[in-house]
């Protein structure tokens, strides 16, 4: 390793062959159902920030008796990737089949520094749906809060109805279920390439 010695005495020298910005970002996502212990872990941490720190709907922890119910419940997870390797979660999302055919979806979360980058949340409701429908749904649901309805629109759900949840209105709404192809693959998922805030994705 060639190191170049910084133009002051005495401090650390830096590698020569490393150009990357401080700012360097991770240009490469994979959306997928989880597939191990530090995927799960993290998706839940990310969870407690968006749902217990940030929007306070609960106190210490968001976990429920849905989390438990096994195997029908499913967590999604989007992944930052380094060099086409799976870094740190992101966003994430979690299924589960309620009756034969009908599945829900719910605790859709993304990190706070990547929200604007919307295809991480789209892309999530995208694989959830889609890998539900390979397993027999019928009908997909989910109760969404007020500001995310404009997105759930545009990505062809419907409003049903709406209802009271955890002190906040949420809508009801159902997935055309037309719009999204069964998905068999969801360890693979899908993967955003190219995506960077602001930037485009294939």
């Amino acid at each position: 390793m060639n190191l170049v010695p910084h133009a002051d005495p005495g401090t650390t020298a830096v590698p020569a062959w490393c150009e990357l910005p401080f700012t360097f970002e991770p240009r490469e996502f994979r959306i997928q159902w989880a597939s191990g212990p530090w995927m799960q872990a993290q998706a839940l941490a990310l969870r407690r920030q968006v749902f217990c720190d940030e929007q306070r709907l609960f106190q210490g922890d968001d976990l429920d008796d849905i989390d438990l119910r096994e195997p029908s419940t499913q967590l999604l997870v989007a992944l930052s990737c380094w060099g086409g390797q799976p870094a740190e979660v992101v966003g994430t999302v979690r299924i589960h089949e309620e009756a034969r055919g009908r599945w829900w979806g719910s605790r859709l979360a993304v990190r706070h520094d990547w929200r604007r980058h919307g295809a991480l949340g789209s892309t999530l409701i995208r694989l959830a749906v889609s890998s539900a429908h390979a397993l027999g749904c019928t009908e997909f649901l989910a109760h969404v809060q007020a500001q995310n309805v404009p997105l759930f629109r545009r990505l062809r759900w419907q409003v049903l109805d709406e209802v009271a949840l955890h002190g906040r209105t949420h809508a009801r709404m159902r997935a055309d279920l037309a719009h999204y192809p069964p998905c068999d693959t969801p360890y693979a998922g899908f993967v955003l390439a190219q995506a960077a805030r602001g930037g485009r994705h294939d």
